[in-house]
């Protein structure tokens, strides 16, 4: 008998410390951060290795890194399987979404978490800090350019924002973002490969062929080039992803943006710096990007 209420003291001293453990150490906010994964399609997730349930998930996790790992569920036997690093700090969100494709190069998501500045913030603003798969997209907010990934945007207002890169190529992501004041947003983008769009230089080629055509060229500009060797060169706009093309006001992506231009339309210019174009303009003149520009001479 005796030894029988030594066993069950020491099954209520387990149970106790497994209480204590689960509901005061890892559920305790202030000592734990939150994780949220999402995907497409529903996949089983394992943390460290450990199976923990299937997406969406979302659980409290001690501060730490971790290793994710995503495998499709059901009928998406052809999707391949995802597995990445993420680090969980205390009293932050660590948000992950992937869409999972047939290849890893088909495969995007992004991995975002807000952190405190080491700072002190202007005002009511925070960070955004942008990274991209491959590097080089485009980083826009609230639909404006805002340069070249990698990225640290200063002084971004409190507040809801969009958050989107672009690469030619590969397929645009967007996410919406909170901007808190005195945080920063992390942000990795993994930008997914389009079987269907041309390559940036294979879109150029085509364009530039098209603008060369004498049906692509007014009659007006035709006739003034031929009678006036002197003339000032002129340069068309080609298609970009925005619909429209940013005129700054120095030959740079950081270059402060001084008004738009269209495709299709024709402009003069001056001067060339470092694959720039210094166009006339009715109002200001301002440089374009030779990405974007057939040059009819």
């Amino acid at each position: 008998m005796k030894r029988k209420l030594i066993v069950l003291g020491i099954l209520l001293l387990l149970f106790v410390v497994f209480v204590l453990v689960r509901f005061f150490i890892f559920d305790n906010p202030g000592k734990t951060g939150r994780l949220k994964v999402l995907s497409s399609p529903t996949a089983g997730i394992f943390i460290d290795n450990a199976a923990i349930g299937k997406t969406p998930f979302e659980t409290r996790l001690k501060p730490g890194e971790y290793v994710i790992k995503l495998i499709p569920e059901g009928e998406d036997t052809q999707t391949v399987s995802w597995s990445g690093k993420v680090v969980v700090k205390e009293n932050t969100l660590t948000y992950v979404s992937r869409e999972m494709g047939t290849t890893e190069l088909t495969s995007a998501g992004e991995m975002l978490t807000i952190v405190k500045m080491q700072s002190s913030p202007k005002g009511e603003t925070g960070q955004v800090s942008i990274e991209t798969e491959p590097t080089g997209a485009i980083v826009f907010l609230d639909n404006d350019e805002k340069g070249i990934a990698p990225l640290i945007l200063d002084e971004v207002s409190s507040g809801d924002h969009e958050l989107a890169v672009y690469l030619p190529g590969f397929f645009r992501r967007s996410q919406k973002i909170n901007v808190v004041i005195g945080h920063v947003v992390k942000s990795a983008f993994k930008l997914g490969l389009d079987k269907t769009s041309k390559t940036l230089e294979e879109e150029l080629d085509e364009k530039k062929k098209e603008a060369s055509e004498p049906a692509g060229i007014d009659a007006k500009d035709s006739t003034s080039v031929e009678k006036n060797s002197d003339s000032k060169k002129s340069l068309t706009i080609l298609e970009t992803q925005t619909g429209y093309l940013n005129v700054r006001k120095s030959p740079s992506i950081s270059g402060e943006k001084i008004t738009e231009v269209s495709p299709g339309d024709t402009y003069e210019y001056t001067e060339e710096s470092g694959g720039w174009y210094f166009i006339d303009l009715a109002e200001e003149d301002g440089w374009v990007s030779g990405d974007y520009v057939e040059v009819t001479k």
